[in-house]
């Protein structure tokens, strides 16, 4: 019984979310398609797919085998892989997410020297500030600037994520400092896609809540309302690092941070299936930003 088989079959269909689909991916008929879905339903004992006459939907133990199922594959086609190349060397099309402004400034720069080293290697990099579906939309790794304590996600952990509050010369001298947290409500505060802050300061932690004239889903309209005069924001220092140093931006209430626990993190499948070319690129972002990243050289954090 061709069980790998089965299982390609299984994650094509899953992918395509329709048999006839896969099928004319895998060049077999949808008959013959639906004979093996039930076959390795069969021998599992349980129903993976739920099966309409529009769309096909995971069961939750059909979920849950999709995931092995594509660590399983993900491994065999990276072993493949290797023996052709006759070494370990990383190949392949290696899907990443990461958020826009933190992709554009400090991995697409960094691009040219990961791509040298790994010459058969592809990088399809898709910039978007939502959370996607790493396994459902097909994404070999994503990065994410999040608190991962307790998710159950596999990630290592790249860099630390220091968030200040910050404002412009300008507003400071129209407005004035705020000299206590308390007082940030008698400011203006810029709200990206959040109705409160939650800061780290010298009595232990304190929400923030947060009101103004401007509220957006997007990070770089935060950073341009900022830079423009706006108000004050919560930013990390790998977005407005070198306006604190030039002194474009002023370190509002510099003994307040944002939650220490959010980091930036890479985030994939699976530890135990690991391909190489997501391994090498992983550890080149974290050798390349460490435990202390180069935005942070220079600022008194």
């Amino acid at each position: 019984m061709d069980r790998f088989g089965d299982l390609d079959v299984f994650a094509h269909v899953v992918t395509a979310k329709s048999m006839s689909a896969a099928g004319r991916e895998l060049k077999l008929s949808p008959a013959v398609i639906s004979k093996r879905i039930r076959r390795l339903e069969e021998r599992l004992g349980v129903r993976l797919l739920q099966r309409t006459t529009r769309q096909l939907s995971l069961t939750e133990a059909g979920q849950g085998f999709y995931e092995r199922v594509v660590s399983i594959l993900a491994s065999i086609e990276d072993a493949e892989a290797w023996v052709a190349s006759g070494s370990g060397q990383a190949r392949g099309t290696l899907r990443v997410s990461a958020p826009t402004s933190f992709g554009r400034l400090h991995i697409a720069p960094h691009l040219k020297p990961f791509l040298d080293a790994n010459p058969m290697v592809t990088v399809d990099l898709i910039l978007t500030d939502a959370f996607v579906d790493i396994i459902g939309e097909g994404f070999d790794l994503a990065v994410r600037i999040a608190d991962l304590q307790d998710s159950s996600l596999v990630a290592k952990r790249l860099a630390p994520n220091h968030r200040v509050l910050c404002a412009t010369p300008s507003y400071v001298a129209e407005r004035g400092l705020p000299g206590s947290v308390e007082e940030l409500a008698q400011h203006t505060l810029i709200a990206h896609n959040a109705d409160q802050w939650r800061l780290d300061g010298p009595s232990g932690p304190v929400n923030v809540a947060v009101t103004g004239p401007l509220r957006t889903n997007s990070s770089e309209v935060v950073r341009e309302a900022l830079l423009g005069g706006v108000g004050i924001a919560l930013r990390s220092t790998w977005d407005v690092g070198p306006e604190l140093k030039s002194g474009q931006l002023v370190h509002v209430l510099p003994d307040y941070s944002g939650g220490k626990r959010v980091a930036v993190y890479a985030v994939y499948p699976s530890r135990r299936h690991m391909e190489q070319k997501v391994r090498v690129f992983v550890d080149y972002l974290a050798e390349l930003y460490g435990a202390t990243p180069y935005w942070d050289a220079g600022l008194d954090l």
